[in-house]
C-alpha cells in the first residue's frame, strides 16, 4: 500500500513539473490563431506578464509609460545560469565599453542581442511576431533555440510605440468586416488623418533615437545605454508590394562604421537568406535604407558599437490581408512568420559569433578612447548664451558623452560659424568635450562640421551638426587638450531685496525665455517688451528684453513674479525707477505690451501631421500655453474674432480661404503661415509674398541636360532635392521676429522653396545670400536656386500681420535654436 502511494506522490509531482514546463504559446493563450486579427496592446503585456510568471528564465522589466499611459517594457530571456547575474552581465558589457562600476573579469559572458518592434504603431505586425519570437526563446522544450542561449541574453522590446499601435489598430478593427477584404480600394487599407505612424504627439519615433525629445524615447534609450548591446535590430514594415529587406544596408555609411560592423550585418544577411531562401519568401538587401543620419534605430546603435540594422517587412496599410500587384495575397500571418524568422535567425547569428562580437565591441571602444575618429580632437562650446549650454550638457549627457568647463587658455581651431581656422580665447565657462572617450564616434557624429556624404541617394537630412542646431559659438581643434574638470554651471534666478520693485527686467535669449513669459500670461502677469536696447540698474539690456512692471498688475504682484521666476529658472534685475540709465525709459511707446494671445493651431485632412505635432508639443509640452486645436474643414464654424493667431502649419490645403484670412488679419489678426502653406498664399490678394522660381525662359539653347540615361534617373533625381542641409541665414535681430537671435541663424533647409524679398510693406529677417550655404548635400539645380532670397519675413496687413515661416524652425524638436524664433512669432510680432 506504501508503495502504491510514494508512486502515486511520484507521479504528481511529474505531472506537475511537466504541465509547469508546457509554456502557452501566444495562440494558446490568446484564445485565437496568431495572425488571425490584431492583438491590443494590453493583450500583448498580458502575454509578456503571463511568460515573465510562467517561465524561470526571463525578467520582464517596465521602464516607462507613454504620453497616454500604456506600459512600456522589455523582456530578457537567458539561460538558467545567465538570468540570475544579469545585473553582473551588465556591469560586465559596460566595462568592455570603459564604462560601469566593474573591472572584473566575467566568465563564459553572454552576447547580448536586442531586438525592438512596432516603433511606427500602423506597422503592427512586428508586435505580434515578438510574442512568438518569445514564446520559442522561453519554451523549455525548445530545442533549436536552448542551445544559444548559453552565450546569449536576448531582450525584447514588443512595442516602442504603444499609442500609435492602438490608433491604428482601433481604426481597422472599426471598419473591418467579418472576413478581410484584400481589395486595396477598400476603406480597411486607407487610415485616416493623423495614422497610427506616430505617438501621440505625432512625432516619427524612428527619428528621435539622439535628440530624445519624446517621452518614449527618454526612457527607452536611457535603458538602452545602460546595457549597450552588441547587437540591435528594428523591425519595421513598408509599402506591401515591397520583398523583404534586411541588412547588409544601403550606402551611404557614415565614415566611422567600422569594418566589423559592415562585415557582421553581412553575416547576419546571409543567414537571415537561408531561411528565407528555404520558403522562397522574396527579399532584397543593400537598398534604400543608409546608415548616415544618426538618429534612427539602426544608427544610432551603431555609433554606440552595435551592430544596428533594420529589417523591413511589406505590409503598411495591408489590415489582415491585401492583395499585392503580383497578384499574391500577403496575410499578417505571412508577416509574422517573416518577422519570426529572422528574429530567430538574428539570435542564432550571435550565438554563433559570440565571441568574436564580443572581442569587436571592446575593441570599437578601445580604439574610441584612446584613437577617436574625425578631424578634431577637442570641441570647445563657447558660453555666450548659459541656457543653450544647459540645453546642450543635458543631451550630451542623456547620450552617455561627458564634458567639462574650460581652462583660461588660447588654442586655435575651426569656427563653425566663420568656416576658417582662427585663433580663440577658451573662457573658464566655455564647454569642452574631449574625444578621447567611449562615446567618442557618436560625439564625433553629432558634432561634426560637415558630415563627408559618400553617396547623396540618403533617406534622411544630412546635416545636424549640435553647435547649428543649438545657435552656439564652437571650435573644433584637432590636437587633445587637457582640462581642468568642471561643473557644469546653471543659471541662478535672482532673489532680490527690493520687496516693492518698480518693475523686473528679465533678458529674452532662448525659449527657457519662452516659457517663463507663457507662465507669466497664464498667471495675469501684465508683461512688456522693450523694441531697443537700454541700460538701467547697472546693467545692459537688449532688445526684446521682458519688463514686467508693477503698474497695472494685482498686489500679489512681487510674489508672483519671483514665484514664476525661480521655478523656470530665470535671472530678474529688480529696478527701482523707470527712468533708464541710457536709452528709452520704461514708459517710452518702444516699451510694448505683450498681450496673451488666443491662439489656433489647424490640424486634420491636408495638413502634415507631423508639422501639427511638432507645434502642439511645443505648446502643450514645452512652453504650457494653451492652444486651440481646429481641423481644416471646420475653419467655417469657428467665430474668428474670438482668436488672436492662426497658425498654419506644413500641408496642402485645399480651397485655402485666402479672402476670409486676409479680412481676418486686416482687422487685427496674426497669421503664421508655414513651409508649403505660404505657396498658396502666392498671387492672392493683398499677399505680398512672391516665390523664387527656376528660369525656364530661355528656349533657343541647348537643351541637352534632358538626355539621361535610365539607370541614373536616381541620382539625376536628386539634383533638385535637398534630404536637409544647413544654410546660414543673415538675420535681422532688430525685428521683433529676430529678438534674442545673433546677427546670422543657421536653418535646416528641406527643400528648395525660396521667395522673394518683401516689399515697403514687409521687413525680410531672415534672408539667404549666394555665399549662405554651409553643409550637407544640396542637388546642384538646388543650390543654383538657393540664393538672395526671403525664408522668414514678415508682412504688414492693415492692423495685423502674416509671419512667413518658410522653413520648419522647430523640425523634430531637436533645432533648439529655432525655438525661440518660434516663440518670437508668435508672443512678439505685431503686439
Amino acid at each position: 500500500m506504501l508503495k502504491k502511494v510514494l508512486l502515486s506522490f511520484v507521479f504528481l509531482v511529474y505531472a506537475a513539473f511537466t504541465f509547469a514546463q508546457q509554456l502557452q504559446s501566444p495562440s494558446e493563450f490568446l484564445g485565437y490563431k496568431l495572425g488571425t486579427q490584431f492583438t491590443p496592446h494590453a493583450r500583448i503585456v498580458d502575454y509578456f506578464k503571463y511568460v515573465a510568471g510562467a517561465s524561470k528564465n526571463v525578467k520582464l522589466q517596465q521602464y516607462g509609460t507613454t504620453n497616454e499611459g500604456r506600459p512600456l517594457m522589455v523582456m530578457f530571456i537567458a539561460s538558467d545560469e545567465n538570468i540570475g547575474r544579469l545585473e553582473e552581465i551588465r556591469q560586465h558589457n559596460l566595462s568592455l565599453a570603459g564604462q560601469g562600476n566593474s573591472n572584473t573579469a566575467l566568465k563564459n559572458a553572454p552576447v547580448i542581442v536586442w531586438l525592438s518592434y512596432n516603433v511606427h504603431g500602423n506597422e503592427p505586425s512586428s508586435s505580434e511576431a515578438s510574442m512568438q519570437a518569445l514564446f520559442d526563446l522561453a519554451d523549455p522544450s525548445n530545442t533549436r533555440t536552448k542551445p544559444w542561449l548559453a552565450n546569449t541574453v536576448v531582450v525584447i522590446d514588443p512595442c516602442l510605440n504603444p499609442d500609435g499601435r492602438e490608433r491604428y489598430i482601433n481604426f481597422y478593427c472599426s471598419v473591418a468586416g467579418v472576413t478581410p477584404d484584400a481589395d486595396p480600394a477598400a476603406r480597411e487599407h486607407s487610415e485616416p488623418w493623423p495614422g497610427g505612424r506616430i505617438n501621440h504627439y505625432y512625432y516619427d519615433l524612428n527619428r528621435d533615437w539622439a535628440w530624445q525629445t519624446q517621452k518614449e524615447t527618454k526612457a527607452r534609450v536611457a535603458l538602452f545605454n545602460q546595457w549597450l548591446p552588441e547587437i540591435h535590430v528594428d523591425f519595421h514594415e513598408q509599402g506591401y508590394n515591397s520583398p523583404y529587406y534586411f541588412a547588409p544596408a544601403a550606402e551611404p555609411f557614415h565614415r566611422d562604421i567600422t569594418a566589423w560592423q559592415k562585415e557582421f550585418q553581412v553575416i547576419i544577411g546571409r543567414n537571415n537568406a537561408k531561411y528565407f531562401d528555404q520558403h522562397g519568401w522574396l527579399y532584397y538587401t543593400k537598398e534604400e535604407y543608409d546608415l548616415l543620419y544618426p538618429s534612427y534605430g539602426d544608427t544610432y546603435p551603431i555609433y554606440n558599437g552595435s551592430i544596428g540594422m533594420t529589417y523591413e517587412q511589406g505590409g503598411i496599410g495591408a489590415g489582415l490581408a491585401i492583395a499585392t500587384r503580383s497578384g499574391d495575397t500577403l496575410t499578417l500571418a505571412d508577416r509574422i512568420a517573416h518577422h519570426l524568422s529572422n528574429s530567430l535567425s538574428t539570435v542564432e547569428t550571435a550565438s554563433a559569433n559570440g565571441a568574436k562580437a564580443l572581442d569587436e565591441f571592446k575593441k570599437y571602444f578601445d580604439n574610441s578612447r584612446n584613437n577617436p575618429p574625425g578631424d578634431y580632437k577637442t570641441y570647445v562650446i563657447k558660453n555666450d548664451n548659459q541656457d543653450k549650454i544647459d540645453m546642450l550638457g543635458a543631451m550630451l549627457t542623456r547620450n552617455g558623452i561627458k564634458y567639462t568647463f574650460g581652462v583660461r587658455d588660447k588654442s586655435t581651431g575651426y569656427n563653425y560659424v566663420t568656416g576658417k581656422t582662427e585663433e580663440f580665447g577658451i573662457g573658464e565657462k566655455d564647454m569642452v568635450i574631449s574625444a578621447y572617450q567611449p562615446k567618442a564616434v557618436l560625439l564625433n557624429v553629432l558634432l561634426e562640421p560637415k558630415t563627408f556624404v559618400a553617396d547623396s541617394n540618403t533617406y534622411d537630412i544630412t546635416a545636424w551638426a549640435l553647435p547649428y542646431a543649438y545657435g552656439l559659438k564652437a571650435y573644433g581643434i584637432k590636437e587633445g587638450l587637457k582640462t581642468d574638470q568642471g561643473k557644469p554651471g546653471t543659471l541662478q534666478s535672482s532673489h532680490a531685496n527690493n520687496e516693492h520693485a518698480y518693475a523686473y527686467v528679465s533678458p529674452w535669449r532662448s525659449w527657457y525665455d519662452v516659457k517663463f513669459l507663457a507662465e507669466l500670461l497664464r498667471n495675469n502677469i501684465k508683461v512688456r517688451y522693450s523694441e531697443k536696447p537700454f541700460e538701467a540698474g547697472g546693467k545692459k539690456f537688449a532688445a526684446g528684453s521682458l519688463i514686467i512692471a508693477r503698474a497695472g498688475n494685482n498686489e500679489n504682484f512681487d510674489n508672483t513674479v519671483r514665484k514664476v521666476a525661480a521655478d523656470c529658472n530665470r535671472e530678474l534685475t529688480p529696478l527701482s525707477s523707470g527712468f533708464a540709465d541710457n536709452g528709452v525709459d520704461l514708459g517710452s511707446h518702444a516699451i510694448r505690451f505683450i498681450r496673451a494671445p488666443r491662439i489656433l493651431l489647424v490640424s486634420g485632412d491636408g495638413v502634415s501631421a507631423e508639422a501639427m505635432g511638432e507645434i502642439w508639443f511645443y505648446f502643450e509640452k514645452e512652453i504650457n500655453y494653451p492652444v486651440t486645436i481646429v481641423r481644416y474643414k471646420d475653419l467655417d464654424r469657428i467665430k474668428w474674432n474670438q482668436f488672436d493667431i492662426a497658425i498654419f502649419p506644413d500641408g496642402d490645403y485645399e480651397d485655402l480661404p485666402a479672402d476670409k484670412l486676409q479680412g481676418w488679419v486686416h482687422d487685427g489678426g496674426k497669421l503664421i503661415a508655414m513651409q508649403n502653406t505660404i505657396s498658396l498664399l502666392t498671387d492672392k490678394k493683398s499677399f505680398s509674398i512672391k516665390a523664387v522660381k527656376d528660369d525656364k525662359s530661355d528656349t533657343t539653347k541647348d537643351r541637352s541636360d534632358l538626355v539621361k540615361t535610365y539607370a541614373d534617373r536616381d541620382h539625376e533625381a536628386i539634383r533638385s532635392n535637398i534630404p536637409g542641409a544647413i544654410y546660414k541665414l543673415d538675420m535681422d535681430n532688430t525685428h521683433p521676429l529676430g529678438f534674442g537671435l545673433d546677427k546670422y541663424y543657421f536653418d535646416l533647409k528641406l527643400d528648395d522653396d525660396l521667395y522673394k524679398y518683401l516689399g515697403d510693406d514687409g521687413w525680410n529677417v531672415g534672408t539667404v545670400s549666394k555665399s549662405g550655404y554651409v553643409e550637407g548635400f544640396v542637388g546642384q539645380k538646388a543650390k543654383e536656386k538657393i540664393k538672395n532670397g526671403l525664408l522668414f519675413g514678415v508682412q504688414n496687413l492693415g492692423r495685423g500681420s502674416v509671419v512667413y515661416m518658410v522653413d520648419d524652425p522647430l523640425f523634430r524638436s531637436f533645432w533648439e535654436n529655432g525655438k525661440l524664433l518660434f516663440g518670437n512669432a508668435v508672443f512678439m510680432v505685431g503686439q
